[in-house]
């Protein structure tokens, strides 16, 4: 009986980790249309999915690489324009 109470619980823990994080991706995307600030919402998203799923992990460590190579870009180009003013 308490491995039945024990799968339903893994089961139901997952179903919702996946319905509210697939929920704030979903809006993050919404986002990117309209205004809102779907850059912080799409990774809060992953974050969230990442908590049971493997390939949301990926995702997020993928989107936070790119990030960081992207800001380092805009960094240098905003430098190097203020510099050239």
């Amino acid at each position: 009986m308490a491995r039945v109470f024990q799968l339903t619980y893994k089961w139901a823990r997952r179903c919702a980790i996946a319905l509210v994080g697939g929920t704030v991706v979903l809006i993050g995307i919404v986002m990117i249309v309209f205004p809102g600030p779907a850059i912080v919402v799409i990774p809060a998203g992953l974050a969230i999915l990442g908590l049971e799923f493997a390939w949301a992990r990926r995702w997020l460590e993928k989107l936070r690489s790119t990030g960081g190579q992207l800001m380092k870009s805009a960094s240098r180009y905003w430098s190097t324009r203020k510099s050239g003013e």
